[in-house]
């Protein structure tokens, strides 16, 4: 099965921009896509998502609050089963500002948006062998 990704972001050119990349690779299907963190957290509460790729900056709630509430949300944890849904959060700007907090919420990778596209693919499946509990 591929694994199963969600993107966040309010930029709904940025977010077709990774739907091409991603789901142009045979293990890799974007389930969803939405504009804010107050959707991510709806959605992750009733579809199951292998990674979720998040803004840190997005209108109502941001990236780094919506990794936090994955670790702690109990109608997340029960549709997500265990291990919980993984989360590699971007930035436009101040990858060093949101690295730390990022990290700290539970992020397992932080990249900027212009990032190569190989570097978003890798961290996707990087942070999905971690959700499997495989190495990469």
């Amino acid at each position: 099965m591929p694994t199963r990704v969600l993107l966040a972001d309010d930029d709904p050119m940025q977010r077709e921009g990774w739907r091409l990349v991603i789901d142009a690779q045979p293990d890799l299907e974007v389930v969803a896509e939405v504009p804010d963190g107050v959707q991510a957290l709806a959605l992750l509460r009733r579809t199951v998502v292998d990674v979720a790729v998040v803004d840190v900056r997005m209108p109502r709630v941001g990236g780094v609050q919506v990794t936090s509430t994955i670790a702690t949300d109990a109608r997340i944890r029960l549709t997500q089963r265990a291990p919980v849904t993984r989360v590699v959060l971007v930035t436009a700007t101040d990858l060093d500002r949101y690295a730390g907090p990022g990290r700290e919420a539970g992020a397992d990778a932080v990249l900027y948006k212009d990032a190569e596209p190989d570097a978003l693919l890798a961290a996707i499946r990087a942070a999905a062998a971690i959700r499997r509990g495989t190495p990469s």
